[in-house]
């Protein structure tokens, strides 16, 4: 029986990417495998953006330079570097009233320690990233098939991982010059922060293209977790514009990511056999690990809990997806 054209998605999340990041690299140690030989297209918003650039991200050999392990590494080591708001920024800009929470250059020293000059066309498999242009008032999407296909949209990688990740209020929108022309990137979680339905439309599209649109698809989709805190009515209704410029994110981000859920549960069933065709790894989160920008000790900490928790109560499922994706 053939196998299926297997799509990977990772949701947008800030600091939380380090739960999908560990659940990956569980799934690499299971199977042996290297996450960009289990997938052939592998998608992200925001912090999975990166993600899904960095597992495809070639190095030695063919080879992926990174282990999932090593993406997890990133998110322990240099999180303080990426969310580094100075005494001076708190105290002329509080709260991120009169800009951006977060100078940039810390995200994109980051980024070009990591990712260096590669680009987008030699990514190891197929990849989309989403991204929003505030100009055009459009989605925005990094793919490698249209980075083989036209040379203008072969950025490096490290600039499409910044894009995707310039989520309002936490950085400034990212502005790309072409000749004649020029993108002003935000992060894609406005409209896809669980950019799984792009990816299955992206999966469609490539199958048509070769001739095998009759093939079958495995979608999983990794969530960075659900925020267990709730908006209180008697809270809500006295924000103006101020009160709403954060929990806005949170709201958008969420129903979003619930929204895709509850649509690919009806688009991909179970195959005849009872087998998954669509995987959602997702868990809710403890008070005071929702933040996105917080990369203390402590809240790392309760993060690598959330994806331990995911493993445990979703442990019949991983075991499953192991065996499938096994060689």
């Amino acid at each position: 029986m053939p196998k299926p054209f297997r799509i990977l998605s990772i949701d947008g999340g800030g600091i939380r990417g380090l739960i999908p990041a560990l659940v990956l690299a569980e799934l690499e140690r299971r199977t042996g495998r290297a996450i960009s030989d289990c997938f052939d297209l592998i998608a992200g918003t925001s912090t999975g953006g990166i993600l899904a650039l960095g597992l495809a991200l070639p190095g030695d050999g063919g080879r992926p330079r990174y282990a999932a392990r090593d993406l997890a590494d990133l998110y322990l080591k240099e999180g303080g570097r990426i969310f580094d708001e100075s005494l001076w920024r708190r105290l002329t800009n509080p709260m991120g009233l009169r800009a951006a929470k977060y100078p940039s250059d810390g995200l994109e020293g980051v980024l070009a320690q990591y990712f260096g000059e590669s680009r987008l066309k030699d990514a190891l498999v197929e990849v989309l990233v989403t991204a929003y242009d505030l100009e055009k008032r459009d989605a925005f999407f990094y793919r490698r098939r249209r980075a083989l296909a036209d040379p203008r949209y072969d950025v490096p990688m490290r600039i499409a991982a910044r894009a995707t990740s310039a989520a309002p209020t936490y950085f400034e929108p990212l502005l790309v010059p072409w000749p004649g022309d020029r993108d002003v990137l935000v992060d894609g979680g406005v409209f896809a922060n669980n950019p799984a339905l792009c990816a299955y439309a992206e999966a469609r599209q490539t199958l048509a293209q070769a001739g095998k649109a009759g093939e079958d698809i495995l979608l999983v989709s990794l969530g960075t977790g659900i925020h267990a805190t709730p908006y209180r009515y008697e809270d809500a209704r006295g924000w103006g514009v101020a009160g709403w410029a954060r929990p806005i994110l949170d709201v958008i981000f969420d129903g979003v990511a619930d929204t895709v859920d509850y649509q690919l549960r009806q688009l991909l069933p179970p195959g005849a056999d009872g087998g998954p065709r669509y995987l959602r790894f997702q868990t809710d989160l403890d008070a005071g690990l929702s933040e996105m920008d917080d990369a203390s000790p402590g809240h790392l900490d309760g993060l690598q809990r959330a994806a331990e928790g995911i493993l445990q109560r979703q442990a019949a499922e991983v075991d499953r997806l192991t065996l499938m994706l096994r060689p």
